[in-house]
């Protein structure tokens, strides 16, 4: 009988040894509001759970397995470039030359039958023209 008395009691304390469901629901619009604190007509409030106590309670949550949705968003990160900026223009303008010199044979080719056609249409309209008076 006393055994069973203990077991209850112990497992009455176990159970209320993280009472987080009652500190989150009791801060919950607290907690909603920011990480830090809040604008309001333009003043700064900060919130009425200190960052200790807020810390501890979001430790509670995730080790009871639950999930904590007051994170604020994160912010994309930064990529900023190490080194000169000369540098890595240049190395970017010799890739670039790289490409162009692979393709440099078809282009030349392109225009050379460009002219090629805008030398016999010259000549067309000229011929064209010759006959024409």
């Amino acid at each position: 009988m006393a055994g069973k008395a203990v077991k209850n009691i112990a497992k009455a304390v176990g159970e209320y040894q993280y009472p987080w469901r009652e500190k989150l629901t009791k801060y919950k619009d607290e907690l909603s509001k920011g990480v830090w604190g809040y604008w309001e007509l333009g003043a700064w409030k900060p919130l009425c759970i200190s960052a200790h106590r807020g810390a501890r309670l979001h430790k509670e949550v995730l080790l009871a397995g639950g999930d904590w949705e007051y994170d604020p968003e994160r912010k994309e990160m930064k990529t900023k470039r190490k080194g000169h900026k000369v540098d890595r223009l240049a190395a970017e303008k010799r890739e670039r030359t790289a490409e162009l010199m692979e393709a440099m044979p078809q282009t030349l080719a392109d225009y050379r039958k460009r002219k090629w056609e805008r030398q016999m249409k010259a000549e067309d309209a000229a011929a064209k023209k010759a006959l024409q008076e």
